[in-house]
């Protein structure tokens, strides 16, 4: 969906940081120290101090991208977590906004969030925010949203494959190597999509351990930009990492801490493989849609190359084989 009181054809070129310090003055903050560019290649973020010593980010959503309508249904979310203490990042109102324009840009300012990275391998950080994503579905699943998109293998699987198709971006010499093995994996997680049939929630969206900062107080969440809704395990599998006998033990503890607020439909974890191939085809086809942002070459030199797409080649192979394997089980297999 796109906003349409976005221009067409409008860039990040405009975003000047005289635009980005105006912008932000124009809701009565008034930055005192530089802006530091947080690491953000969809939208625009930046840190920074006010004059009254308070730490923000500000975030310059990306053009075209999002309706109002959809953002403001992320904020309310967000929202409506902090009152149940989940530590989520959460926009600030002023005078009962969260949502400002300036100049055609859509933006919102948030506090900043101290802390360091979330360690995926340490299993304390890791049932901690078990028990948080448990308690952030309980509250989600109570209502669902209007205006978000909703996860299926059309939305992330077709429609990207459709893109790439369209985009002239897949080398000629490897088009059908390519296309013929994504098909391969696209058509076996729909199989597999279609035999959990699981239900939809509110959900982040794009819970990867990045969006997760660890806090003297612990988990912090940031980035509701992809809420949506979708299967409960989008939340959860891009937690799991390193060998089938590690992501297992993983998997035990957070699925564990997780119960003890929201009982986990056993079923999704058939979904863990469909997810993740579905997330490397939407990537390959994000990289396609965003490539005329001079951000994208210059940062993803990488992706204009054969060799790119040989190992993107080899990488789908590898995943027809694991949409083949049983799905990891909290049961153990003799």
């Amino acid at each position: 969906m796109s906003d349409t009181s976005t221009p067409a054809g409008f860039h990040y070129q405009a975003l000047t940081p005289d635009l980005i310090l105006d912008a932000i003055e124009s809701v009565g903050i008034y930055p005192e120290t530089g802006l530091l560019a947080l690491n953000s290649y969809e939208n625009r973020v930046y840190q920074f101090r006010c004059d009254r010593q308070i730490r923000y980010v500000v975030k310059f959503y990306r053009p075209e991208r999002w309706s109002d309508a959809q953002i403001l249904e992320e904020h309310e979310f967000s929202a409506e977590l902090a009152q149940q203490e989940i530590p989520i990042a959460t926009p600030v109102l002023i005078e009962g906004q969260s949502l400002h324009h300036y100049q055609g840009f859509r933006f919102a300012l948030f506090p900043s969030m101290g802390g360091r990275a979330f360690e995926v391998d340490n299993l304390d950080q890791l049932e901690e925010v078990g028990r948080f994503v448990g308690r952030m579905h309980q509250y989600a699943k109570a209502k669902t949203f209007t205006y978000r998109e909703t996860l299926s293998p059309a939305l992330l699987g077709d429609e990207s494959l459709a893109w790439l198709k369209a985009s002239g971006h897949v080398p000629q010499s490897l088009e059908t190597a390519y296309f013929t093995v994504v098909e391969q994996v696209l058509a076996k997680a729909k199989r597999l999509w279609a035999e959990v049939d699981a239900t939809s929630m509110r959900l982040h969206g794009d819970l990867h351990p990045s969006n997760i900062m660890w806090t003297p107080d612990g988990p912090g969440f940031v980035d509701l930009d992809d809420a949506k809704m979708g299967p409960a395990m989008q939340d959860l599998w891009m937690m799991l990492a390193g060998d089938r006998q590690q992501q297992t033990l993983q998997l035990e503890i957070l699925l564990e801490a997780y119960e003890e607020f929201c009982e986990f439909d056993k079923r999704q974890l058939k979904l863990i493989e469909p997810l993740r191939a579905m997330r490397m085809l939407h990537y390959n086809a994000w990289l396609s849609r965003r490539w005329e942002d001079p951000a994208f070459p210059m940062n993803f030199p990488w992706y204009a190359e054969e060799k790119y797409w040989e190992q993107q080649i080899l990488a789908f192979k590898e995943q027809l084989a694991l949409l083949d394997e049983p799905p990891l089980s909290l049961i153990p297999q003799y």
